[in-house]
């Protein structure tokens, strides 16, 4: 009986002790397996098109142009004034008609925001208009010019908040260029009130300004709203003539329009102002193509 007992005790302590010594692959808790799916990438739902693209077809019918265009996929359009109004010789109430027929909201337009100020964003804010762009002022002589159209834009900001227009500004390449040791683009970003004046970004002329898009994004989070997607042939020949089809050129379109969108980009507008191939209205379905397949 005695040896019957010691030898229970001897095999329940072993017994024990190999509990103590298990593998740990037996004791541990499963470790969740982890997930090797991918980050489903993005897509615009939404972008425009300058219809200063298809000038010649604006010009010569703009409300069948339109329609056409509303047809390769856009969902926004930004005007200009093609010597006919920025509603294109239409009534406010007809031409807001033809927007919602066609499924196209006017986010914006380019136009000569120095005279009849007052009357444009009037028709602007009778139609939905979002924006009023100033396009260009050329370069200036020296930074205190610059300082000085600040100072207007300041001003015409100030007097479209009746209107709940707001004003912006489009970019060429010349504010990129290096004056008296600073960059006039800074001057503009530093001397406007964020409250009263918003940019476009054009990435074609910052990036054939030899720009680093994606850093002066960056540098001024917030104050690009609206930008003009268009690429650029690798070179570095005439600035004004490497314009290409989306897709086509050198211009990194996925990664700005991830970076932008997080820094406050709004709205996307295709422009294309040189045309290689085809005309102009065909680069445009291409480009609605190309933009709404990105992936980003």
């Amino acid at each position: 009986m005695k040896n019957q007992r010691r030898k229970f005790i001897q095999m329940s302590t072993m017994l024990g002790m190999g509990a103590a010594f298990m593998p740990l692959q037996f004791c541990a808790a499963p470790k969740k397996e982890e997930s090797l799916v991918e980050t489903p990438k993005s897509k615009l739902d939404r972008f425009g098109i300058q219809l200063y693209s298809v000038k010649e077809d604006m010009a010569i019918d703009p409300v069948a142009t339109m329609r056409s265009l509303a047809g390769y996929g856009y969902k926004q359009f930004e005007g200009f004034d093609g010597g006919k109004g920025i509603l294109w010789g239409m009534q406010p109430a007809e031409f807001k008609a033809l927007m919602s027929e066609i499924g196209v909201e006017m986010v914006a337009s380019h136009c000569n925001v120095f005279e009849n100020l007052e009357a444009q964003a009037q028709q602007a804010a009778e139609v939905g208009i979002k924006y009023l762009i100033c396009p260009w002022i050329g370069p200036q002589k020296s930074l205190e010019d610059y300082r000085k159209m600040a100072t207007q834009f300041n001003q015409i900001g100030e007097k479209l908040k009746p209107f709940g227009i707001k004003f912006a500004y489009h970019n060429h390449d010349y504010t990129f260029v290096e004056q008296e040791g600073q960059i006039p683009q800074d001057v503009l970003m530093n001397e406007t009130d964020p409250a009263l004046v918003d940019f476009e970004l054009d990435i074609y002329w910052s990036h054939v300004a030899n720009v680093n898009t994606s850093e002066y994004l960056a540098k001024y989070p917030g104050r690009f709203r609206l930008c003009h997607v268009k690429d650029a042939e690798a070179g570095t020949g005439d600035p004004h003539q490497r314009g290409v089809l989306l897709g086509k050129g050198e211009i990194p379109y996925a990664d700005l329009i991830k970076q932008s969108k997080e820094l406050g980009m709004e709205y996307f507008i295709i422009e294309q102002e040189r045309f290689p191939t085809g005309t102009p209205m065909e680069a445009a379905q291409a480009n609605a193509q190309y933009l709404a397949a990105l992936e980003f």
